[in-house]
């Protein structure tokens, strides 16, 4: 069965930010994830998870100046010596949660020879440091409604450059949402994708709201994602409608006892 992960930036709101992890505990979820911890401290966090017997499946490293609108700097000129100190930062808390994987954002860039380059020695850079670690490194392609300019809005793109930098940590992050707007045939995509793929996230298409409506069957589809037998955690990456906990109705049958 399916282990779903309460994203704490999208859900739980109505909290504060580490209250969204008691919260989200006594919704029955197992695990969290969320886009940054960086406003709280690696130890505040470490708290809150033991507290509530919580897994931690995924957090971004940093992405730059979000307030400024930089959506990562993987592939942005300049930003190499940057992106290092980054990755240290994002250590320590990887080490404090526990987490076996981290995303890395590509940011806003024109894409041509220069950016790709500069990509993949950013990602090539970034997977052999977490796996010095045991971590694993995430990419995401994000489309381009969303995210207007982001560099990875392709996964045929992601799933090349896996494959060229051939590093047995630097895994797919399969967000169902992205990929049904960016190519739809999320079934077969899965089904072909699932070697590379070290993380699955959901919301309904095109509201991006819980996963129980809208284009996508989603019973079917954690149907077929138990039957190829996916052994990571799924992350609720959606926007609630309302009060997040009106809204957990689909999430009754997975929720922790």
């Amino acid at each position: 069965m399916p282990v779903f992960a309460a994203n704490l930036t999208m859900m739980f709101n109505e909290w504060a930010f580490l209250d969204r992890f008691d919260a989200a505990a006594d919704a029955g979820f197992a695990a969290v994830e969320y886009l940054f911890p960086y406003e709280a401290s690696p130890e505040a966090i470490a708290e809150r998870l033991a507290r509530n017997n919580l897994q931690q499946a995924l957090f971004n490293l940093p992405p730059g100046d979000w307030a400024a609108g930089e959506r990562g700097i993987a592939a942005v000129p300049g930003r190499f010596d940057a992106l290092k100190a980054d990755v240290d930062k994002a250590l320590d808390y990887a080490a404090a949660t526990g987490v076996g994987r981290l995303h890395l954002m590509a940011g806003i860039a024109d894409r041509h020879d220069d950016s790709y380059s500069r990509y993949r020695r950013s990602v090539t850079y970034t997977a052999e440091r977490l796996a010095e670690k045991g971590i694993d490194l995430l990419l995401e392609p994000i489309n381009g409604r969303n995210m207007p300019g982001y560099f990875l809005n392709d996964f045929n793109a992601a799933e090349r450059l896996i494959a060229e930098c051939g590093l047995p940590n630097l895994k797919l992050q399969f967000d169902i949402y992205h990929r049904q707007i960016i190519h739809g045939d999320v079934v077969m995509a899965l089904r072909r994708l699932l070697p590379i793929t070290g993380h699955i996230q959901v919301a309904s298409v095109p509201s991006r709201n819980e996963p129980d409506g809208e284009e996508l069957n989603y019973p079917y589809l954690f149907g077929e994602i138990d039957h190829l037998g996916y052994g990571g955690f799924i992350g609720c990456e959606y926007i609630p409608r309302s009060h997040t906990l009106d809204g957990l109705g689909w999430f009754k049958p997975f929720a922790r006892s």
